[in-house]
């Protein structure tokens, strides 16, 4: 959805408080967390343009711009160079559980997922990458980078590892089909459970923010998991990063 929010009302200005303290640059951005609050503007709903804005508040562009910033640095607003800025969706609720899916999880929430595999190579397992998955330090591993979407939001980026030579095809059946369960499938992994999560919390660095579509230093939970086969062998190793002001990860008992 693309509609242009905020209409101006009869005069077509919408004059902010002058002499009470307060800013115009939060003024306007106060006015506009209200109406995404209230969901007169609703998730997806793209904003005037800085400049339709400067004359509804009879401001300049640069007020407006520290206005859009606020609101990006609230996590209520995403800008996308070359298409305008939007209105951000609410949390998506994240179940982590015994079978966590990702495709799965954001289906379930109403949304459409998708992805894109950033980068596909062969390397050898860290320290962690043996430990997780059970492996000499310094064996092949393939890993996948990749960041994940719902609705076309990126809501999470990933290092996926996974044991070589076991899964030599992982690579080009992921292209194939476009998801880590298909490609697992392909491989002759038909069924995997998590064996472990684990969850912490950083600010977002410079890199991650722009394939996140975020302002830098908002936050993300990160989560290193386990997945494992029906014998319990250790086939997956990720470490994630979400978004927390779209993703809201759940626990399942």
């Amino acid at each position: 959805m693309t509609d242009t929010v905020l209409p101006a009302d009869d005069n077509g200005v919408t004059e902010v408080a002058r002499g009470r303290g307060i800013a115009a640059w939060r003024q306007i951005a106060d006015e506009i967390e209200a109406d995404i609050r209230s969901e007169r503007l609703r998730a997806g709903m793209q904003l005037p343009t800085e400049s339709q804005l400067a004359t509804r508040f009879a401001v300049n562009r640069h007020t407006v711009r520290r206005s859009l910033a606020e609101l990006a640095a609230r996590g209520l607003v995403r800008a996308t160079q070359g298409r305008g800025t939007f209105v951000e969706a609410r949390p998506l609720p994240y179940p982590i559980g015994a079978r966590t899916r990702f495709s799965e999880n954001v289906s379930r929430a109403g949304r459409e997922a998708g992805g894109k595999l950033l980068e596909a190579y062969e390397t050898v397992a860290d320290p962690g990458v043996a430990k997780a998955l059970a492996i000499a330090e310094g064996a092949p591993v393939v890993r996948l980078d990749t960041v994940r979407m719902a609705d076309g939001s990126p809501i999470s980026l990933g290092n996926a590892y996974f044991p070589l030579p076991r899964f030599v095809g992982l690579v080009d059946a992921y292209r194939a089909v476009g998801t880590v369960t298909q490609a697992l499938e392909a491989c002759g992994v038909g069924d995997y459970r998590r064996l472990e999560t684990r969850i912490s919390a950083r600010l977002a660095g410079v890199e991650e923010a722009q394939k996140l579509d975020l302002a830098p230093g908002r936050l993300l939970l990160t989560v290193e998991s386990i997945n494992v086969d029906p014998a319990g062998t250790p086939i997956q190793f990720t470490r994630a990063a979400f978004s927390a002001d779209r993703t809201e990860l759940v626990v399942e008992s």
